[in-house]
């Protein structure tokens, strides 16, 4: 345990940007598997509708540090990829 009034402080501060950054991240995974998940029931329209916004909850992301923006290049490249190969279920 900290003895450093200084060092308390610290921690706390420590675990609410922690706190902070997983629920950015957690945001931004569940968006991605909302429109990975619509493309694998074959909604092609609902996937070209959710794109934008996944591509705003990523970019925001990056904004706040939670990933690296070539990393979130990479999520929103391959992501707009599939959704543009994408062709709809047929039964």
């Amino acid at each position: 345990m900290a003895n450093h009034k200084s060092a308390i402080k610290r921690i706390r501060q420590n675990e609410k940007r922690r706190a902070v950054n997983r629920a950015n991240g957690s945001r931004m995974r569940t968006e991605i598997k909302r429109l990975r998940s619509a493309l694998a029931l074959g909604d092609v329209e609902g996937a070209k509708a959710l794109l934008p916004a996944v591509m705003s909850v990523i970019d925001k992301s990056i904004q706040k540090g939670v990933v690296h923006r070539n990393a979130a290049a990479r999520y929103k490249s391959r992501l707009t990829a599939r959704v543009n190969t994408a062709k709809p279920l047929t039964k």
